[in-house]
């Protein structure tokens, strides 16, 4: 293809918000010219859906929830007074205890200014606001923010190693719908006993964001943690940043909250509309749709060129992954419908994966984020006339052509500086393209069956440990293979293998025998 037609392909197909400095540029991918045309009633009719999520319909009707995060940042569409009003009020308690924190008026339990937060959550209770901290993060934060987002029990003591002697003006949040998911659980309990252990009185450190009665809830009130703040069964854990779950640690580290919502509202409003050459996320789910065929058929790559976004695509991950990743459509037939999700940072990919990107198997199509403004600060000159933010630019638009040379698809989202409004302009796009999506190929991008069943199928594992340690007890000092194991107890004998090697690694007393191959293991509790 020439420049030139290149250039009329651009110009046809790059929509830009000249108020908000936001543009996307879908010219690289290889659409027909009909294609866009084709789809113009399924896109009407996923604008259509999404008005309806709006104002309040059914979006789970396997658990009969509405789907409300995009009340969060304009309380004014959400379909009663009282939800409206819990959503002021709740960000204004948040504003209020952060402020409280900040000025001494809440203090730790030794009397000194909190300078740091543990949040303990899995999921979207961590990825949205690990994101938000990481990327907006400057030396002058009154809070600094850490967490613990996994139930590896190595992996949160490396937290507390690193907090110190900084535990006792440590705040601990502990995020939790239900209360029950077993992580965070675990990773409060760990956190109770460093606390603890610091000689602490540990209520004085905690508050909970959890869903009102629950057990988490429940605790909280009991042991009489500092405040509570509540996570409503309207909003999925993925995309839950903008509610008490990323707004708290967002307000305490002392980030524009206001700002950040601001950029998702923006960005709402100009997604609302049905022509298909002003919306932003429709032509982002269209440019999917395309990509894999309606099937997933491509992985999608996020490359955003900014340092500040390396967590953005983990943070995509879930998002995108977690919503589009289902077995049954809304009809009930199987589809296996589903993107997958991977990324780095510009121009580290360059040195990384983009050489597979360019000369391998041609199965993904790109996403480049592009920020305009290199820099807050004036940028040191590398070379007469250059900076390092003109070499990232390069780089960026060198590796876009030298990916469509090959024939790579790719789109490029823009916006001209970051900040924490242009951080919610980012979030509330894909959101709203995740949602638009999921009407395009017929599923429920709001639920997760899969997250359930492996949450079933690990407690199993945890009765299978149970009935193997009591098996070992009632019979200490004798040696049995796992088919033993398996045979007295009804069990899988694989399953009763893995599960031995893990108990003898980690609990005291348990002896693990190595034999010729993994059925003449033996395992015995001494």
């Amino acid at each position: 293809m020439s420049s030139i037609s290149l250039w009329n392909r651009f110009q046809s197909h790059f929509l830009r918000y000249d108020d908000l400095g936001v543009s996307l540029d879908i010219s690289r991918m290889d659409f027909a010219d009909d294609f866009l045309s084709s789809k113009a009633e399924a896109a009407k009719n996923a604008v259509t859906q999404m008005l309806a999520l709006e104002k309040g319909a059914i979006a789970n009707p396997d658990e009969h929830r509405m789907v409300g995060h995009y009340w969060l940042r304009d309380s004014s569409l959400a379909p009663t007074k009282e939800l409206a009003d819990e959503i002021e009020n709740t960000k204004a308690a948040i504003l209020g205890f952060a402020a409280d924190v900040h000025s001494g008026k809440i203090l730790s339990s030794t009397g000194k200014k909190f300078t740091d937060l543990l949040l303990v959550g899995i999921g979207g209770s961590a990825l949205g606001p690990q994101l938000v901290a990481d990327s907006l993060w400057s030396s002058k934060d009154p809070i600094a923010v850490h967490f613990f987002d996994n139930t590896d029990p190595d992996g949160m003591e490396k937290v507390v190693e690193q907090l110190g002697k900084k535990l006792e003006t440590t705040l601990v949040a502990v995020v939790s719908k239900s209360g029950g998911t077993k992580e965070s659980r675990n990773g409060m309990l760990v956190a109770q006993d460093a606390i603890k252990k610091a000689g602490l009185d540990f209520p004085k450190h905690f508050v909970a964001v959890t869903g009102e009665g629950s057990e988490l809830d429940k605790v909280a009130t009991a042991e009489g943690w500092l405040k509570r703040f509540p996570m409503w069964d309207w909003v999925g854990g993925r995309t839950s940043v903008m509610s008490a779950v990323g707004l708290l640690p967002m307000a305490l580290q002392g980030l524009d909250v206001e700002a950040f919502l601001a950029g998702a509202k923006a960005i709402d409003a100009k997604t609302r509309t049905d022509d298909l050459s002003k919306n932003a996320s429709l032509l982002l789910a269209l440019m999917w749709w395309h990509a894999g065929g309606g099937r997933g058929a491509k992985d999608m790559v996020v490359l955003p060129y900014k340092d500040r976004l390396l967590l953005f695509s983990r943070y995509l991950q879930q998002l995108v992954m977690e919503s589009l990743g289902k077995e049954l459509d809304l009809n009930g037939n199987v589809v296996n419908q589903g993107i997958a999700v991977y990324g780095n940072k510009g121009s580290t990919d360059q040195h990384a994966y983009v050489q597979q990107l360019r000369d391998g198997v041609n199965n993904f199509f790109i996403t480049f984020v592009e920020v305009r403004k290199a820099s807050p600060v004036a940028q040191l000159e590398v070379e007469p006339g250059v900076e390092s933010g003109d070499y990232l630019q390069g780089f960026l638009r060198g590796t876009r052509t030298a990916l469509h040379e090959k024939g790579r698809e790719s789109i490029t989202v823009s916006i001209p500086e970051f900040n924490a409004f242009y951080l919610g302009v980012l979030i509330g796009l894909y959101e709203r393209a995740v949602g638009f999506y999921g009407t395009l190929v017929n599923i429920n991008a709001y639920h997760q069956p899969g997250v359930e069943a492996g949450k079933k199928a690990a407690a199993r594992v945890l009765e299978l440990q149970a009935k193997t340690l009591a098996y070992l007890a009632d019979n200490k000092g004798k040696a049995f293979t796992a088919d033993q194991i398996a045979a007295a107890i009804g069990a899988d004998a694989e399953n009763v293998f893995h599960v031995a090697r893990h108990i003898a690694a980690n609990k005291p007393g348990v002896v693990y025998t190595t034999g010729a191959n993994p059925g003449a293991d033996t395992v015995s509790l001494a």
